[in-house]
């Protein structure tokens, strides 16, 4: 967490280009390809987060936090919070 609204913006802007650490960018990497499609995520990836630092109590943890804030902004789209209206009634 952090109250650095400069780091926040750069972090929304890209990641990537954000300035971060070399271990907080490849959790960022495996965060994105998991949001996208957990599909891709291989052995390899749990691999370059060890190498960058994490054990497999951190991978499950990022795994988790990330997966629980792609579930609940999906709930959240789908009855329309944040739009000011709820899906029609059938």
């Amino acid at each position: 967490m952090t109250l650095d609204d400069s780091l926040i913006e750069a972090l929304r802007n890209d990641y990537r280009t954000a300035p971060i650490t070399p271990r907080e960018r490849v959790m960022c990497e495996y965060v994105v390809k998991l949001s996208k499609d957990a599909t891709q995520c291989s052995s390899a990836d749990l691999d370059g987060l060890r190498v960058a630092g994490f054990d497999d109590t951190g991978i499950l943890q990022i795994t988790l936090i990330a997966s629980w804030f792609n579930y609940i902004n999906r709930v959240a789209d789908a009855l329309g919070v944040g739009r000011g209206s709820a899906p029609e009634k059938p």
